[in-house]
């Protein structure tokens, strides 16, 4: 398709649904002499994957489909930065999880994935120039400025640990890395583009664009969040758990503005249905009169300030659409013991009640470390630090981050 596109339509195309791109004369640049955009999306490989996944990589579909290069870094190590969101004993088997959850979310809209390529962090992060140039870069920021670039992104907790810090710096450094154009995200990461922007060319490193899509609503209103079961809909919910969710949703009549139901159809169901069908096209059933037909947001919002389109009628409707966009992921899930494996391995769950038996002296090196994995995916629990760190070596925890790149 992209061949047959102008570079005004492949424009069009990157920048649609999109709040914010910066330096957008790079990325015309690269159109007007006919290659590809490379762009890189980043996603630190912590909780488990949520139906809001599916808006970056929606918009990830529409790069590919305007001929774009995408890189998806599984950012394995920033997942461990995190206030250890990750535990180490846990990273890769994420990693993996999250390969094989954003290949079955672009199958599901029928995306063409020869243009896209996974990237682990570990795989370059580990190696001595990445290692050098960090050091580098860390000598022309300062800590209020790292910190600044993190707020929005990194886990803030009083008397923060320097990982935060870190974290902010090597994804600005990733953009060199990777050899991209154009880096992708929400514009909750709008700091770290800002500060990437800034100081890569202090190290004679190139600028790149930035593109930001908005933070869009979670069930309950405010972000989408992995730790808030009620805000997010995991994409193995059953039919009947997608429902109960959506049911509950805060859906306010006649309210457009911070309406998670309604964004969810404009940055999801909308651009899936064109990519799967061809037209963007979403169907509201009525009992008693002819379906309300909509082929883009705006009417919609304007027939919901109208109260024509009632919550009553859009949660259902929602509801129905995105079981039928869960369930080739659903089935595909199910038909893949590798799948079921790293999914085990990456958020085993929480232990059994213990049994009250009379207690043994010495219950050996081998006795079960005491955690308990909470809905976000991380533990807690009187060994926390030992599964969150590890107790090993630093080598030892290299051997645990690294996974093969098998894209």
């Amino acid at each position: 398709m992209a061949g047959k596109m102008s570079v005004d339509e492949q424009l069009a195309l990157i920048k649609v649904n999109l709040q914010e791109v910066l330096n957008q004369e790079i990325i015309e640049e690269a159109l007007k002499k006919g290659e590809p955009l490379k762009i890189y999306w980043g996603t630190a490989t912590t909780g488990r994957p949520h139906c809001g996944y599916f808006v970056p990589i929606l918009k990830l579909a529409q790069f590919l489909q305007a001929g774009c290069h995408v890189t998806i870094l599984l950012a394995d190590v920033h997942g461990f930065l995190d206030n250890l969101k990750a535990p180490i004993e846990l990273v890769k088997f994420r990693a993996e999880y999250y390969r094989l959850v954003i290949t079955a979310l672009l199958k599901a809209v029928r995306v063409p994935i020869d243009k896209l390529h996974f990237v682990l962090g570990s795989s370059y992060q580990l190696t001595p120039e990445y290692t050098m140039d960090l050091f580098r870069l860390s000598t022309v920021v300062t800590e209020h400025d790292a910190k600044k670039a993190g707020a929005e992104v990194v886990k803030q907790v009083e008397n923060a640990t320097l990982s935060g810090l870190i974290y902010p710096l090597m994804q600005a450094l990733d953009e060199e890395y990777l050899k991209v154009d154009a880096q992708f995200g929400g514009v909750d990461q709008r700091k770290i583009f800002a500060l990437a922007k800034e100081v890569l060319p202090r190290l004679g490193m190139k600028e790149r664009a930035h593109l930001m899509n908005p933070m869009v609503p979670g069930l309950q209103g405010g972000k989408m969040s992995a730790s808030d079961p009620d805000s997010k809909i995991d994409l193995l919910d059953t039919a009947d758990a997608v429902r109960k969710k959506l049911k509950k949703a805060v859906a306010s009549p006649l309210q457009v503005e911070g309406n998670g139901v309604l964004s969810f159809v404009e940055y999801v169901l909308l651009p899936a249905s064109s990519l799967k069908y061809g037209t963007q096209k979403f169907v509201i059933e009525r009992r008693d009169a002819e379906p309300l037909e909509y082929t883009n947001i705006e009417d919609m919002q304007n027939d919901y300030k109208a109260d024509k389109l009632t919550p009553q009628m859009l949660k259902p409707a929602v509801t129905e659409a995105l079981i039928s966009l869960l369930e080739p992921i659903q089935a595909e899930f199910q038909a893949s013991q590798e799948w079921k494996d790293v999914e085990t391995k990456a958020y085993p769950p929480p232990p059994a009640p213990p049994k009250k038996e009379k207690k043994k002296k010495d219950k050996g090196s081998f006795y079960p470390k005491k955690v308990t994995a909470q809905p976000d995916g991380h533990v807690e629990g009187a060994d926390k630090d030992k599964v969150d760190v590890g107790e090993e070596s630093g080598a030892a925890a290299v051997e645990k981050l690294g996974l093969e790149d098998n894209a």
